[in-house]
């Protein structure tokens, strides 16, 4: 008898560990796709936020920023290429812990993700062609215009045309602008900075605003967005942040410019 009561009591001692170390590590820990990694993902294809090298892996302002957190993290980064115009939806759906991507903090998809606090800040401008006469957005009424799919860029464009081109990547778009295709190009002003600086001909014309760009994480995942937002704090104090920019960027576009 006295051999069955200590056989249900070590038992019962082993669920009470165990629920303690389970309550412990929902605690601390973070629902992640793998165990120890930080899985993000960006589209290769925003010089110089993210593009693809000759090996298929990304490099580039985002990808950057990603690692750092990551190494804050105390995680492994693992990055993932996928096309734009997915990447929210899967975070949302949990195939990525993240999305380190450019994207700005909008309402739509604040219905989808939760962002972390803005990790660089920007803003769209229309690029035209060095004969064209476009100045402003108001000029382009019922031309066309290309932006990339799943862009904020897309809601500039509607305010004046429903003849509007889609491209995988803004690069691209800009591209095929430079070669005779389109009326304009909208797209984020450092992004066309940089196209310019390859040798695309284009010019850059009126800016259209100011945007926040944030890192994306699953709604239902708010350690992760607790201890992101941590780890951007710790990178921007410490010159992390600023340092990425001016890398890629050749300025710091990491501080809110209404702040400085």
């Amino acid at each position: 008898m006295r051999h069955w009561l200590k056989g249900i009591m070590a038992a019962a001692f082993v669920l009470v560990l165990a629920a303690c170390g389970s309550e412990e590590a929902s605690k601390s820990g973070m629902d992640l796709v793998d165990e120890d990694k930080f899985t993000y993902a960006a589209s290769g294809e925003f010089k110089p936020f993210s593009y693809t090298n000759d090996d298929g892996s990304m490099s580039g302002f985002d990808i950057d920023v990603a690692e750092a957190v990551a190494k804050e993290l105390g995680l492994e980064p693992v990055q993932n290429k996928f096309k734009f115009g997915g990447i929210v939806e899967g975070v949302k759906s949990g195939r990525f812990d993240a999305a380190v991507a450019s994207h700005t903090i909008t309402e739509e998809r604040l219905k989808a993700v939760n962002f972390s606090t803005p990790y660089y800040y920007s803003g769209p401008q229309i690029y035209v062609r060095p004969d064209s006469t476009v100045e402003t957005l108001s000029e382009l009424e019922g031309k066309e215009i290309a932006v990339s799919k799943g862009s904020t860029y897309t809601s500039n464009a509607e305010e004046v045309t429903d003849n509007i081109k889609f491209y995988d990547s803004d690069v691209v778009a800009l591209e095929a602008l430079s070669k005779g295709k389109h009326d304009a190009v909208i797209t984020d002003f450092v992004t066309g900075k940089e196209a310019i600086g390859a040798g695309i001909k284009i010019e850059g014309k009126e800016l259209l605003g100011r945007s926040e760009q944030a890192i994306a994480v699953a709604k239902d995942n708010k350690e992760l967005l607790e201890k992101v937002n941590e780890a951007l704090k710790t990178l921007r104090e410490n010159g992390t942040l600023t340092e990425i920019s001016k890398k890629y960027i050749g300025e710091d576009i990491t501080v809110d410019p209404e702040k400085e």
